[in-house]
């Protein structure tokens, strides 16, 4: 079965490819010839992931799923949130948005925070949602080099390393993007779209 994921992000397709059943075909906007940078303005990952579906299936007419994900970390009451990849401004620099989210961290003892996916699905006119959540840690140094966004700084409940420590399959043992994955291939499954 052959899907569009609506992203120019090489690491979310990568990560996704990783967990998905080879019977399942990944095309990202790149390979599908979409030259297009879809905005994400609104305040909620729900609102953003459907955007990009609903933007990329008007344009192809093919099922396509997005997803928006976001850190939301519960002494700044659920920031950075929808706002994570632009945290630190409009640059969208990992290293940028890891330093504010530490300075304004700083002296905080309640360092619970968690990562949540948002998948939105539109195959054949008809819109699905899923979401996958990860509860860990902020730590206060930057460990690894693995990974992307704030990997460095995030250590998930059960685990005594950064997601940036772990390789992809560690990772995906936890990750927030497996566990929304895993209930978008159970419904293509149980719908009988994948024979």
């Amino acid at each position: 079965m052959k899907l569009i994921f609506a992203t120019n992000n090489q690491h979310k397709v990568t990560e996704i490819r990783a967990v998905l059943p080879s019977s399942f075909e990944i095309l990202s906007l790149k390979e599908g010839g979409i030259d297009i940078d879809i905005p994400e303005p609104h305040d909620t990952l729900e609102a953003n992931a459907r955007e990009k579906a609903v933007t990329i299936y008007h344009m192809t007419n093919t099922a396509c799923f997005s997803e928006d994900t976001g850190l939301e970390v519960e002494a700044l009451n659920g920031e950075p949130g929808v706002r994570s990849a632009r945290y630190a401004g409009e640059d969208q620099s990992f290293q940028n948005n890891i330093d504010k989210l530490l300075l304004n961290l700083k002296g905080q003892e309640n360092r619970k925070a968690q990562f949540r996916t948002v998948i939105c699905l539109i195959m054949e006119g008809n819109i699905e949602f899923f979401e996958g959540v990860c509860e860990g840690q902020i730590i206060s140094e930057q460990k690894g080099g693995e990974g992307f966004g704030y990997d460095p700084i995030f250590v998930p409940n059960g685990a005594e390393k950064t997601f940036a420590e772990m390789s992809l399959e560690e990772k995906n043992q936890y990750s927030h993007r497996r566990k929304a994955v895993d209930k978008l291939v159970s419904f293509l499954n149980q719908s009988g779209q994948n024979r």
